[in-house]
């Protein structure tokens, strides 16, 4: 069976031509961008997050399995990279773009609950996970990438890999699931159950 997408977002091509404009090589993968395209559908009406925006190819990829009553919050540390997807994205308005550290934004963040928490940054998933865990919605997903090793992984990081699985896979609150596909995947599930 062939697992490439057979729908891109129509905004891939430019996201991927800016990123390359930009010397960007750490967008998205398609098969988890069409994974996030799959849940974001799956959630009409819903909330999402995404940590770490990048040039915006994952946030193409949500924008296009939301409907139109659904609203995607966006946080990257770095201005510069996100403003090729204010420029490409930003006239959409279910994206609201936050330029700040995703630990700093995790922290202050009180709002509401969201559906799908996409993690595709440190900060909530290496660094303050807890803290993305917690917001959560009961049946809502979190979702992190890029787990499978990489030759450019900092000495060490491995290990820091395996500790989030085991300290994900350990909570009691949710159910979770490892997926040996794109680039290594982890989805859990927040129990509904009161």
């Amino acid at each position: 069976m062939d697992d490439a997408p057979s729908h891109l977002p129509d905004s891939l091509p430019a996201l991927r031509a800016a990123a390359r404009e930009a010397g960007f090589t750490r967008s998205c993968e398609e098969r988890t961008g069409s994974l996030l395209a799959v849940l974001a559908a799956a959630r009409p009406g819903g909330r999402i997050l995404e940590l770490g925006t990048g040039v915006g190819e994952g946030t193409g990829w949500l924008l296009s399995g939301m409907d139109s009553a659904s609203r995607l919050v966006t946080v990257e540390r770095d201005e510069t990279v996100q403003k090729v997807a204010r420029e490409q994205l930003g006239s959409d308005p279910r994206v609201t773009f936050v330029a700040g550290d995703g630990g700093a934004w995790l922290q202050a963040y009180d709002g509401e609950l969201f559906d799908l928490v996409f993690a595709d940054t440190w900060p909530g998933k290496f660094s303050h996970l807890g803290e993305a865990l917690r917001l959560v919605a009961p049946g809502g997903t979190y979702l992190i990438d890029d787990l499978d090793p990489r030759p450019d992984w900092p000495e060490g990081h491995e290990a820091s890999v395996e500790r989030l699985l085991a300290d994900l896979e350990e909570r009691e609150e949710f159910r979770s699931v490892r997926m040996a596909w794109a680039s290594g995947l982890l989805m859990a599930v927040r129990s509904a159950r009161l």
